[in-house]
């Protein structure tokens, strides 16, 4: 009849994107905020690199402290990166349940 799915409806049907680990990419958790479209970012592999929002994301996305995202490490550039996803507070949830996040970054528990 509606559009309309009940919270219980819609939690077991989440499906969510992980990181390409073929392309480089990996998660990351939000550190703090730069401007211009700059975010500190610490990595699941222990890094914290200086991630940017590429212009494609940069207006459909508001990205806050302690989001997880993807980010994808430059290649001539290890310290940086570009934020390729972010994750709503229900799906990183959701990745902590199954136990999908790496320990270095896994605060949604």
């Amino acid at each position: 009849m509606s559009n309309y799915r009940s919270s219980q409806e819609s939690d077991t049907n989440v499906r969510v994107i992980l990181p390409n680990m073929k392309k480089g990419e990996m998660f990351g958790l939000v550190e703090k905020l730069s401007g211009a479209s700059r975010l500190t970012v610490m990595c699941e592999d222990g890094y914290t690199r200086s991630s940017r929002i590429p212009g494609k994301m940069r207006k459909r996305m508001w990205i806050r402290e302690n989001d997880l995202v993807i980010v994808k490490p430059w290649e001539f550039q290890n310290e940086k990166a570009d934020v390729v996803y972010r994750y709503t507070q229900t799906q990183a949830s959701y990745l902590s349940r199954n136990r999908l996040l790496p320990q270095v970054i896994d605060i949604f528990k």
